[in-house]
């Protein structure tokens, strides 16, 4: 599945971890993308959103 809100367009960012004693290393951080029925311009698809806009009802599920 792709890490893309197709809402908002959320998508993976990358940073660092730093430990105590300021070792860092690459990360990631993947956003929570559930693959749910909407409505889409009148028809029912199957879009890819991430949680934040689920819960603020930006889109109207089937």
């Amino acid at each position: 599945m792709a890490n893309l809100c197709e809402v908002c367009g959320k998508s993976t960012t990358t940073g660092m971890n730093v430990s105590h004693s300021h070792i860092r290393s690459k990360r990631i951080w993947k956003p929570n993308i559930q693959r749910v029925r909407a409505i889409v311009d009148g028809e029912t698809k199957r879009v890819n959103v991430c949680t934040r806009c689920l819960r603020s009802d930006k889109i109207t599920r089937a």
